[in-house]
């Protein structure tokens, strides 16, 4: 337990962070409180397997860099072209985009050397952008800078769902080609996002589940995915970055491989998994991220013990970091970001 005690002084406003908008939302500024060690410290404790003094919150806490200047990040943000010249058609419905339907980048996967050009990473100004959007970013929050798409996803978006699945069995070696070049090309984009923009950690996106389960074996995984993920992770320690991959469906069989691919974190779609379970068993090795969402119609007392509980039980090992989403049709008056940092300070202190 922390030997820090907790006291109220703590949640005094004591200023507030500017901090740029992501996946097309406007920028939002978040409140600094008096806290006895800085958000990144904190952070940096749980990677490090140290007991944090509070449970970190997404939100306060982190910084989240996905430049609009990536045409990844613009086009699944807002609609348009994709670094690979895949289309994607804004939804409002969802506030987010998708791959045009009938769009197809690839005649087949075994012609990607001769139908795709890689994009040349340096002919992008990164030291212009991230001095002008990200130079006010506070340095005493942990910084994670996010990669799109991951390797499954890019070969879906590159064909179709029916045929990434059909290659996975039919096609490995035309696959395996792939994703040594693709690999490689993130690896640039890695140290990129060390070099230009500082980050503390690598969010790399590969969705791999349904609602009910994976989308493939954990055989396939391990002969197609595992020897590549680990040389992203790789590339990503030998940068001093963490790792994490955000992986939304029903993974639960993948968690074992994640960590055998050397992620450092795991961040999951809340409600497909039962990530109290998976935090009793895997969490030692592998660190939850992710939103916790509050919903349904109850009260703010109903509303923070529901987050007192979840600390109590997934969180109580240190190694889970959480934006709170309040989805209540109703919301109250109670800051639920204050509760969950007062309980988590009281109840890591043993107070």
């Amino acid at each position: 337990m922390s030997t820090v005690r907790f006291s109220e002084s703590e949640m005094k406003r004591i200023g507030s962070y500017k901090i740029p908008g992501s996946y097309g939302s406007a920028s939002v500024e978040q409140p600094k409180l008096s806290t006895p060690v800085t958000p990144r410290e904190n952070v940096l404790r749980v990677f490090r397997g140290e007991k944090p003094l509070w449970l970190p919150n997404m939100n306060r806490d982190m910084n989240l860099i996905c430049p609009d200047m990536m045409p990844d990040a613009s086009a699944r943000a807002f609609g348009g072209i994709d670094w690979f010249g895949v289309e994607w058609q804004y939804e409002p419905l969802t506030k987010a985009a998708m791959v045009k339907p009938g769009t197809r980048r690839l005649s087949d996967m075994v012609n990607w050397e001769k139908e795709l050009v890689f994009p040349d990473l340096e002919q992008l100004d990164w030291k212009k952008d991230a001095d002008e959007l990200y130079s006010m970013l506070p340095n005493d929050r942990f910084t994670y800078f996010v990669i799109y798409n991951g390797i499954f996803e890019r070969t879906a978006d590159l064909t179709s769902f029916e045929d990434a699945f059909c290659y996975l069995l039919e096609e490995p070696e035309a696959l395996t080609a792939f994703y040594d070049k693709l690999i490689d090309w993130y690896i640039q984009l890695i140290k990129i996002a060390k070099k230009y923009y500082h980050a503390d950690m690598i969010l790399f996106h590969d969705d791999m589940g349904a609602q009910r389960a994976p989308f493939f074996s954990g055989e396939i995984y391990q002969e197609l995915f595992i020897p590549q993920y680990r040389k992203l992770t790789q590339a990503a320690h030998q940068e001093g970055m963490y790792i994490a991959l955000h992986s939304c469906g029903n993974v639960r069989m993948h968690i074992p491989n994640f960590i055998e691919a050397g992620f450092d974190a795991w961040e999951g779609q809340e409600g497909a998994t039962d990530k109290d379970e998976i935090m009793e068993l895997y969490g030692d090795r592998l660190i939850q991220l992710g939103n916790f969402n509050i919903s349904g119609n109850i009260t703010d007392d109903e509303a923070v013990q529901i987050i007192k509980d979840m600390i109590k039980t997934r969180g109580s090992k240190g190694r889970c970091a959480y934006r709170i989403r309040d989805m209540r049709p109703v919301k109250g008056n109670t800051n639920l970001d204050d509760e969950m940092y007062r309980y988590s300070r009281i109840f890591y202190s043993g107070q």
